[in-house]
């Protein structure tokens, strides 16, 4: 191996018992997060989402160049365009402009046990779209050239973690992919070698907020996991 420099790391060991309990624990406040479309326009402390960001920044990545930008809409302006442009790629998906639809009848099938059709009001209702970019060069200096590695894998994490960063902060969440996505380059602002991810819509539920008993239904730890 190349010789290079570290420090020290040091994670402190717990007892079995305290590490049984923390892990548990914090699986039962994950499994309380569910993925709203009702959102509320309460405000919600902006070092919240600061800290969610932060907490997303540490995550794994690709060669250390943490390929990530995290776009965090407030406009009242921004987010009204962004809806509009999300709701024609979301019409033309389910074809509800008179063609066609983009999504075969299979997908529109597996979705309609959610509810979901384009019309997206949390898009400005909500007091926080995270549009996340994945940066496909620059590496840990973002000049725009170097090539990074891992980058949807790293970014991914990066969203994982935000996501559930932003539920222990009380927010809720909606991961939200109008396809395709460029538009989302311009209206942030952002360079060409940004590739929109996601938007991650962020804020507090509405009074009268429900989310589909279809998305209550969750494989059991025998089904996604094995033990070899």
């Amino acid at each position: 191996m190349k010789d290079h420099d570290t420090v020290p790391y040091h994670l402190p060991a717990l007892p079995a018992e305290e590490a049984i309990a923390r892990a548990q624990s914090l699986r039962d406040r994950l499994k309380e997060r569910r993925s709203c479309r009702y959102f509320s326009d309460q405000p919600v402390p902006r070092e919240v989402i600061e800290a969610a960001i932060e907490a997303a920044g540490t995550a794994p990545n690709g060669a250390n160049h943490q390929p990530w930008h995290f776009a965090v809409v407030t406009s009242p302006e921004k987010k009204r365009a962004i809806r509009l442009a999300a709701e024609e790629e979301e019409k033309r998906f389910y074809g509800e402009d008179g063609d066609k639809p983009k999504a075969s009848d299979e997908w529109l099938d597996a979705l309609s046990d959610l509810g979901t059709d384009a019309d997206k009001p949390f898009l400005e209702t909500a007091p926080y779209l995270i549009v996340v970019f994945a940066q496909r060069k620059g590496g840990i200096e973002e000049d725009g050239k170097t090539q990074n590695y891992y980058v949807n894998e790293s970014v991914g994490i990066a969203c994982g973690m935000l996501i559930a960063a932003l539920h222990e902060g009380g927010c809720s969440t909606l991961t939200h992919t109008p396809s395709p996505m460029g538009f989302l380059r311009e209206a942030c602002e952002r360079p060409e070698w940004e590739k929109p991810l996601m938007i991650v819509v962020a804020g507090r539920p509405s009074a009268d907020a429900t989310v589909p008993a279809h998305a209550l239904k969750k494989k059991p730890l025998s089904q996604i996991a094995s033990w070899l």
